[in-house]
């Protein structure tokens, strides 16, 4: 069964990055880039958290996002070098087309 945005844990995305060992250092900060993530997910597609949970795509969208960022060590999305899966998957979903 697939998860919502709103159903991922800082497990899930420690598993994604396959980290063998996750210290309390290492959960706090995937925590803070998780949320980072779906800020930066209601931000840019418009949507509410209930209606982002309806799109199970968009939980793949999160995923590259924290690797990302886990990756490069950023708390923030670069607004012109967004990932192009990521790009792809909100754009299908974006109500914010101003």
């Amino acid at each position: 069964m697939s998860k919502t945005v709103s159903q991922l844990t800082t497990t899930d995305i420690a598993d994604y990055l396959r980290l063998p060992e996750v210290t309390p250092e290492d959960s706090t900060y995937i925590g803070t880039i998780l949320e980072a993530s779906k800020a930066f997910v209601y931000k840019y597609t418009g949507l509410t958290p209930a209606q982002v949970d309806e799109a199970l795509d968009i939980t793949i969208a999160v995923y590259v996002l924290c690797q990302d960022m886990y990756d490069n060590r950023s708390m923030y999305v670069d607004n012109a070098n967004v990932n192009r899966v990521v790009e792809a998957i909100l754009g299908l979903h974006s109500v914010n087309l101003l």
